[in-house]
């Protein structure tokens, strides 16, 4: 019995992409590289080459957060993107360097260095780039506003600023694009001054999202849409990165995603709260009740 069967055997289908009157709705897990999940998400003898292979077949959509890390290589996005189903989805989240190190200022080469280290060969399975800002950063509209305007909004644009790539790219560059795709920005932000009028009005006039993300308390929440879609993570209701979701909690969030999508607005969500592997169960739960 193949590992696909033995998990649809347990109850847990692969979740598809589900659709209601007009949005598009996406579901799964931030990452999928984590060895204590094997044995219990993934199973005991299935080797670690084929987690992704496995975890998309569970899944309509998966958050790269590596590439948040460091850069990658043209063959390591070559890889991920053959060994998911054609109608799978990337959320791809956008370079600490840039976000973090250079806090948007000076990016025209690393975001070069982002785009040509093989974000482009993803193709026709790119979904919205994250770009998380650090919670020590605060609201400074002009430079988040001339960073918005650098982003590319197609894969035609991502070629352009692929190109300014320079020496750091050492495994390689990819400036070709492999499909013609649209390209969406999500933000993720954390300090405080963030959550005024002027930057959700910012996100608009840029057609970014402004992500929904539920992180116990820990930092401001609000659901504000700025955008024709909706970009939520649920890093843990009640502990961070650990606690699970209950079917109440669960049921609020379907709730609020089939508004989004009845709407028209396409909804990606994705579970962080995988110190205790609950990110993938509760993403499946959450799928099957939107289903």
């Amino acid at each position: 019995m193949s590992y696909w069967t033995g998990q649809r055997a347990r109850g847990l289908p692969r979740l598809r992409t589900m659709r209601s009157r007009c949005g598009r709705g996406f579901v799964g897990i931030s990452g999928y590289d984590y060895k204590g999940w094997r044995g219990r998400f993934y199973p005991a003898e299935l080797p670690a080459r084929r987690w992704l292979e496995y975890a998309s077949r569970q899944f309509n959509s998966i958050e790269l957060n590596g590439t948040f890390y460091s850069l990658k290589s043209p063959a390591v996005f070559e890889r991920w993107a053959a060994e998911v189903p054609d109608d799978f989805i990337f959320a791809i989240k956008g370079g600490r360097f840039i976000t973090h190190n250079l806090k948007l200022r000076n990016v025209e080469a690393s975001l070069g260095n982002f785009f040509a280290s093989g974000v482009l060969l993803v193709g026709e399975k790119t979904g919205p780039f994250l770009w998380q800002l650090p919670g020590t950063y605060r609201f400074d509209g002009d430079r988040l506003d001339g960073f918005m305007r650098q982003l590319p909004r197609d894969s035609r644009q991502g070629e352009a600023v692929a190109r300014r790539h320079d020496h750091r790219l050492r495994r390689g560059a990819c400036i070709d694009r492999v499909a013609d795709v649209e390209y969406r920005h999500a933000f993720e932000v954390r300090h405080p001054t963030y959550f005024c009028q002027e930057f959700f009005d910012l996100l608009r006039v840029h057609q970014c999202a402004f992500v929904v993300a539920d992180t116990a308390g820990k930092f401001p929440y609000a659901e504000e849409v700025t955008a024709d879609f909706v970009y939520v993570r649920l890093h843990g209701s009640r502990e961070l990165y650990a606690s699970g979701y209950t079917n109440e909690e669960l049921d609020v969030w379907a709730g609020k995603i089939d508004r989004w999508q009845r709407e028209g607005r396409d909804v990606y969500v994705y579970f962080d709260n995988d110190a205790k592997v609950h990110a993938p169960f509760d993403a499946m739960r959450l799928g099957e009740r939107l289903r």
